[in-house]
């Protein structure tokens, strides 16, 4: 059996709108598995972003747990937890999050830096990855001068660059004309395959089910439907 990633139980959260509460977590089971894109899919306010939160350490839920890489994410304090995504978690959003004034190479040896990677080796990872994502043309390009789809080849590469055993991608295609979002999720593919990290991506496009291992469909806060598409090995 393929190893497990993340294991979760019980997730619920919910939020306060004026007088009322509404749930956008019910009780959800969730698992990810290294070497696999899993796809959590359902339309807009299913719980999807909310679940990657809870499972990434961004948004405590109000109840259930995580066991991520072997670890109780939610009994660690703070510090802990943001540590932990450093170390082990990558992330790709919708709106790239690239700072406006930093070329290419800089974006990837901005993250490198935090995670007290050196001057040198640093630029010499940067370079890797962006390579790797197919941008070793473009290194010195800020994001005015990329295209959507060469802004979010960026963003994967400042993920890909930490070697994550966590990948997280909230709707990483939806910015994106057809061809720029098929060489983004062959990317996220390569992550699991090549690097053997633990692909977890929320999508609405239905374009994008052809490269997963495992779909899941989400609406009103509940896991609806489970397939395992590649057989875990």
């Amino acid at each position: 059996m393929s190893n497990i990633a993340i294991d979760a139980k019980g997730l619920s959260k919910s939020y306060k709108i004026g007088k009322t509460k509404q749930q956008v977590l019910n009780h959800v089971d969730f698992n990810a598995y290294h070497g696999q894109v899993t796809m959590v899919m359902g339309p807009s306010g299913s719980g999807k972003s909310t679940l990657i939160a809870a499972l990434s350490g961004l948004m405590k839920p109000d109840e259930g747990e995580v066991i991520a890489l072997g670890e109780d994410l939610w009994k660690k304090k703070k510090a802990k937890i943001d540590k932990f995504r450093l170390d082990h978690c990558g992330f790709i959003f919708q709106g790239f999050n690239l700072f406006p004034a930093l070329n290419a190479t800089q974006q990837v040896e901005q993250v490198l830096k935090f995670c007290k990677v050196k001057g040198p080796e640093a630029r010499q990872r940067a370079i890797a990855a962006l390579t790797e994502v197919g941008l070793e043309h473009r290194l010195r390009q800020t994001p005015a001068a990329l295209s959507g789809g060469e802004k979010q080849r960026v963003a994967i590469a400042r993920a890909l660059s930490k070697n994550p055993q966590l990948l997280f991608a909230d709707e990483p295609t939806s910015a994106l004309d057809s061809v720029s979002g098929q060489v983004v999720i062959k990317l996220l593919h390569r992550a699991a395959k090549e690097h053997g990290a633990a692909v977890i991506c929320v999508t609405h496009d239905p374009r994008l089910e052809a490269y997963a291992d495992r779909i899941i469909h989400m609406e009103d806060g509940k896991i609806l439907d489970d397939r395992q598409i590649t057989p875990l090995t």
